[in-house]
């Protein structure tokens, strides 16, 4: 007898159309074209009521005051029922201090999870990985990040980018390895021979005629 053949799903890429949805939450049914209109980190992690979750989750809430006024806000999301993630939530506050102030998505069904392929069979047939998307306000995916179970994420990462996509964004530049707000940014490399032969006249700091900074 054949095995029948299971679906594939496209995965989501960098620049393309967030895919939409519809799904229940810890703050009532939401979907992500709520949320046009401003910057938007969706997470997902393996399991409510788990050590490296509780972590994250605190993590997230502590950097979440941060990320609002950069216009941005958290959506999380894993497998667990709506019951189980207001139980956790409250937990963390009662054990900790820590109020989760974001909504989280229950996908029991798996529909969420897999159109943003967040579930990995290689890790887990069941739950789903840690992963990070970030989308602009125009719901385009500007950046995806894929950790493994047993590994926490780490939010000076998370929100350096935001700082640099925004950065970019607003200058039309790029950033460097490492950059931090307040360092000095790339600029766009020439694209005819008149323009590289001018470039070393604007007062750029120059490495090469295609490898120039300036500040913002």
């Amino acid at each position: 007898m054949e095995e029948q053949m299971q679906e594939v799903v496209p995965m989501p890429r960098l620049g393309e159309m967030a895919p939409d949805f519809e799904a229940p939450t810890t703050h009532g049914v939401l979907k992500l074209s709520d949320f046009k209109g401003s910057w938007l980190i969706m997470f997902s992690h393996p399991a409510d009521f788990t050590p490296v979750c509780t972590t994250e989750f605190m993590a997230f809430a502590q950097i979440h005051p941060e990320l609002q006024k950069r216009g941005v806000e958290l959506l999380g999301l894993s497998v667990d029922s709506i019951t189980s993630h207001i139980a956790w939530a409250r937990n963390i506050e009662e054990k900790t201090g820590v109020k989760i102030t974001f909504p989280i998505i229950a996908d029991l069904n798996k529909d969420v999870s897999t159109k943003f392929g967040m579930v990995h069979p290689g890790q887990s047939k069941t739950e789903t990985v840690r992963t990070v998307f970030v989308i602009d306000p125009k719901q385009v995916i500007r950046l995806i990040l894929y950790y493994p179970l047993s590994t926490g994420r780490n939010m000076d990462e998370i929100m350096r980018v935001i700082d640099a996509l925004q950065t970019t964004d607003a200058n039309g530049v790029a950033t460097p390895a490492n950059w931090r707000p307040g360092e000095k940014v790339i600029v766009p490399p020439p694209s005819t021979q008149e323009m590289a032969e001018d470039r070393l006249k604007q007062g750029y700091e120059c490495v090469d005629w295609y490898f120039c900074k300036k500040n913002v």
